[in-house]
């Protein structure tokens, strides 16, 4: 009878801070904008503000994601002042 490999953990975590939290800092430069790391990011929002934002990105011709994107780009922005 064979032994069955150990089992790994689905989601070790690492172990240490840096590696934890990836920036943009951490990635190298050959990683495209595109493929940069993303973070989830969930709110509660009541129906009728979801309506509002589903046909305001709508008629703006954008997906609500890119929309909140780039609103949380203006009213959050970088360290120097420019948003991402």
């Amino acid at each position: 009878m064979s032994r069955r490999p150990a089992k790994r953990a689905f989601a070790a975590r690492p172990s240490d801070a840096d590696t934890w939290v990836r920036t943009r800092e951490a990635l190298s430069s050959r990683e495209s904008e595109a493929s940069l790391f993303t973070a989830r990011l969930t709110i509660d929002v009541t129906p009728e503000q979801r309506a509002r934002i589903k046909v305001t990105a709508f008629r703006r011709g954008q997906t609500v994601a890119d929309m909140l994107r780039e609103l949380l780009a203006r009213e959050f922005p970088d360290q120097d002042g420019d948003p991402q």
